[in-house]
């Protein structure tokens, strides 16, 4: 059971990348996932998020508009486009999943599976 995760790199204000995390072992559509990030010196916090009950999404108030997280159930892989970036979203970014548990999928307590992470670098 795990994840692998892609996507993270260095990038310039403004620009863009796409995260991606395939899991194997389990099926995604029955989980809660999300994406969450930790920037250096500071907790892991939750970006965006699928419910596992009707598919709606949350996501943090920092990335609203600019980040969109999606599925892929034929491909059992979950993405973070991520949009207009700035040097804030630096970080390590980890994908995650939970089968039970609060409805609130922006927490990082409770998760069941975690991606090793990716590092996302947004500067000059």
């Amino acid at each position: 059971l795990q994840f692998v995760e892609s996507g993270g790199g260095l990038v310039q204000p403004g620009g863009s990348l796409r995260l991606s995390c395939a899991a194997s072992g389990f099926t995604l559509d029955y989980y809660y996932i999300g994406w969450f990030r930790q920037a250096p010196g500071k907790e892991r916090e939750g970006v965006s998020c699928i419910s596992r009950n009707d598919d709606s999404t949350m996501d943090a108030d920092s990335v609203g508009g600019r980040f969109t997280i999606s599925r892929d159930n034929a491909k059992n892989t979950m993405y973070l486009q991520m949009n207009n970036l700035k040097p804030e979203d630096t970080g390590v970014y980890y994908c995650a999943a939970r089968r039970y548990g609060s409805t609130y999928c922006l927490s990082p307590i409770g998760m069941d599976y975690w991606g090793e992470g990716t590092l996302v670098t947004v500067s000059l």
